[in-house]
């Protein structure tokens, strides 16, 4: 049969939402398995990109600053940095929302037919990339692995996963 052309997104696994000012038990507890998820991918030769949350000095006075009044992932800090140990060169797309249209494009002009997305938080910019991904390629499977995504509660995650699920975006 035809070969599936497979892309990994590995989203804002970063030392904010991991171990700072935004982290969490449960986002340092998917870490093994989104680390094993990204070697077995890179030895499968599959294609792999990541996304990072990036916000400037000014984060307290934007919109999400103002919704949410912890600063995080500012541009060169160590908190911004993505966690040691998972990237290895891989494209990253800095984005200054939740959802990368600058992913999203990508994904469409490569032609992906099954995106895997990892990371966190499940239920902000985990769903709002794969919400993206699909409006821009709708033929294509997307996926969400349960087991390597954190949201910002329990609760707030199993309920993304739900919406994603309604929308047609595979949960596995």
């Amino acid at each position: 049969g035809e070969i599936m052309k497979k892309l990994l997104v590995v989203v804002d696994m970063q030392n904010d939402f991991v171990t700072g000012s935004l982290g969490s038990v449960e986002a340092q507890e998917i870490l093994p398995t989104v680390k094993a998820l990204v070697e077995k991918n890179r030895r499968a030769g599959t294609d792999i990109v990541f996304t990072r949350d990036t916000h400037g000095k000014d984060y307290l006075s934007t919109q999400e600053g103002k919704n949410l009044p912890v600063e995080h992932c500012v541009k060169g800090t160590d908190g911004w940095q993505i966690v040691d140990g998972l990237h290895q060169g891989e494209r990253v797309f800095d984005k200054p929302t939740f959802g990368s249209v600058a992913l999203a494009e990508y994904v469409k002009e490569k032609a992906y037919d099954e995106i895997l997305l990892v990371g966190v938080c499940t239920d902000i910019c985990v769903i709002s990339n794969a919400f993206l991904i699909k409006a821009y390629v709708p033929e294509a499977l997307v996926q969400i692995q349960a087991s390597a995504c954190a949201g910002v509660t329990k609760e707030s995650h199993e309920r993304a996963l739900a919406s994603a699920k309604t929308c047609q975006i595979q949960i596995i």
